[in-house]
């Protein structure tokens, strides 16, 4: 039986994006399941007065979502990954601005997606809840308050691996490893590399594209 993973996400953010090219890789060579769910960042580093992303009839990261909750109900969890993966590449590298919602259309048209899942899902307040609830279940039940979060198979749940670029290769499941392996210690709650200007300057190249095609200023509310 393969392995199963949950594996939280926002398309919004650019790491969790490199989290899942890693993972993808991990998969190719590892017996992996991987289940995509959907987690907000603009609900845990919302601003005080805005409104909730979900009292928005579109926004960054949670209306790209409500998409892709509607192609989940309707074509599984194998077009999740592919939807992700295709507004990802679209958005990180190619400088698409996917969370406008006629790019978006195009964008997963040529995936191979109807176009009108964009407007169907907007229309439809059952996947702004779907997304809604996806969200605070991961807060309520596993902690989470960020992106890549990671749960594996016996429910322990991981922040991260934050790493740029992906690794691949025998490099890749050598980071699959060492992430599994830290469910030995359940109360390992922080294991941090800081990052040096080097680091910063690196990270800041790998993610020119995502830096010049956003529209909208980081946020990050301190962690618990």
């Amino acid at each position: 039986m393969p392995e199963s993973l949950t594996f939280y996400f926002d398309p919004m953010c650019p790491y969790a994006f490199q989290t899942s090219l890693w993972i993808r890789d991990v998969r190719r060579q590892r017996d992996l399941d991987v289940t995509w769910r959907f987690f907000s960042l603009e609900e845990v580093n919302l601003v005080a007065g805005k409104r909730h992303p979900w009292e928005r009839p579109w926004s960054y990261g949670f209306g790209q979502m409500r998409v892709g909750a509607l192609i989940r109900r309707e074509l599984g969890n194998d077009a999740l990954d592919r939807w992700y993966a295709a507004i990802g590449n679209a958005f990180f590298f190619d400088g698409l601005k996917t969370h406008v919602p006629d790019v978006h259309a195009r964008v997963i048209a040529d995936a191979g997606f109807d176009p009108s899942f964009v407007e169907r899902a907007v229309g439809d307040d059952s996947t702004l809840a779907e997304v809604r609830d996806e969200h605070q279940d991961a807060v309520a039940r596993y902690g989470a308050h960020g992106v890549p979060t990671l749960v594996l198979e016996r429910g322990y749940a991981v922040y991260g691996p934050v790493v740029v670029p992906a690794p691949t290769g025998d490099d890749a499941v050598a980071l699959w490893d060492l992430v599994r392996s830290m469910e030995r210690f359940p109360q390992l709650y922080e294991l941090r590399h800081p990052k040096t200007m080097g680091d910063l300057t690196t990270v800041a190249e790998h993610f020119r594209t995502y830096l010049t095609t956003r529209d909208w200023q980081t946020v990050e509310n301190p962690a618990p």
